[in-house]
């Protein structure tokens, strides 16, 4: 792990090998949804559901430069109603997944987003089934304009791509990893 590396600001040498970006994203996230309490975090779930983009910390980083983490809940793909419960559940096994791949020392796959140099898609999922609907969350992140500020893009991706072709009935999402 680590050949991968996250481009984290508008200047080159602030690379960050890939797992160790994603070590600090879990550990945002985590603290953000999980650590910070149901109220607090249903608070934040609130306001991500309406799209805003929401200042999460500031993280000093080994250089000593200072990168911003904000963050943003794409939830336009969610097959059923959305709510801090499935929202919650989507995120906690998504977090479990890269925590486990982060362990266990996996190369984690690096996608650009087509169309935006400064978007970068993970390549490891969160798939939960709610209300017999699969749904499958991933993390992104994007930088913006400014210098170091990342914004950390958690989304829902269409579950139907993660089904085999021609399978009868559609496919059991709970297989989706």
């Amino acid at each position: 792990m680590g050949k991968n590396r996250v481009f984290m600001a508008q200047i080159p040498q602030q690379n960050i090998p890939t797992d160790k970006f994603l070590i600090i994203a879990v550990n945002l996230l985590h603290q953000q949804f999980v650590g910070a309490g149901r109220t607090q975090a249903k608070r934040v779930y609130r306001e991500l559901e309406t799209g805003r983009i929401l200042d999460m910390t500031k993280v000093k980083m080994e250089d000593e430069s200072i990168v911003r983490f904000s963050v943003v809940l794409d939830h336009s793909e969610f097959q059923g109603k959305l709510n801090f419960g499935g929202f919650k559940a989507s995120l906690s096994t998504l977090l479990g997944n890269l925590a486990r791949a982060l362990q266990q020392k996996k190369e984690v796959t690096v996608f650009s987003v087509q169309g935006n140099a400064n978007s970068v898609l993970f390549g490891i999922t969160g798939a939960t089934v709610e209300d017999n609907r699969a749904n499958v969350m991933v993390l992104g992140c994007d930088v913006g304009d400014e210098v170091g500020a990342v914004t950390l893009r958690l989304m829902y991706l269409n579950p139907d791509q993660f089904t085999p072709q021609g399978a009868e009935d559609g496919a059991d999402a709970r297989g989706i990893s």
